[in-house]
């Protein structure tokens, strides 16, 4: 499976579920069983390095603004979640700015989005149901002990909105 076909599985079932995060992830399972074992690898390895290449400080300050605070558990469900908005907005957060944000998301209800912990077991859950065993490592480098990039101040509301005046805007003014 190459990156086009990892989005293109991405985006469509994002689609299918009216992007409901839970309702992608149990439509991700259901299209991963209908492939081999080693393209779910494959999908669980791009899912993987995505997830780590979003362990950054910026990024985890645009969470926090959108979700009202963000624990480490939350950003990690938040990751996921990004992932399963696509290629356009998850590069556009990651390459451009996580400001960016707030021009990429159409809507945000903070009850059902940013949250897309169900999204990271597609590929595992998959896997094991195609297998009866778990899946094996995925022989990716470990996710960093600390996100990538300068700390933050998440307490301090003034730093926040200097540093994401659109998602301010959008969703704490």
């Amino acid at each position: 499976m190459d990156e086009t076909e990892f989005w293109e599985l991405v985006d469509a079932t994002r689609e299918a579920a009216g992007g409901d995060p839970e309702d992608q992830a149990d439509l991700l399972v259901d299209r991963l069983l209908q492939l081999d074992p080693d393209s779910v690898l494959d999908f669980a390895r791009h899912f993987e390095s995505r997830y780590n290449r979003a362990y950054r400080w910026d990024l985890w300050g645009a969470a926090w603004l959108l979700l009202d605070g963000a624990s480490d558990d939350a950003f990690d469900s938040f990751r996921c979640w990004l992932i399963g908005q696509g290629r356009e907005v998850f590069e556009g957060a990651l390459h451009g700015d996580p400001d960016s944000l707030a021009d990429l998301l159409d809507d945000f209800d903070e009850e059902i989005d940013g949250d897309g912990e169900e999204l990271g077991y597609a590929a595992d859950e998959a896997y094991e149901q195609l297998t009866g065993v778990v899946a094996p490592d995925l022989g990716l480098p470990p996710q960093p002990g600390e996100p990538e990039g300068t700390p933050i101040d998440f307490e301090n509301e003034t730093a926040l909105a200097e540093r994401y005046p659109k998602l301010w805007e959008r969703f704490r003014a």
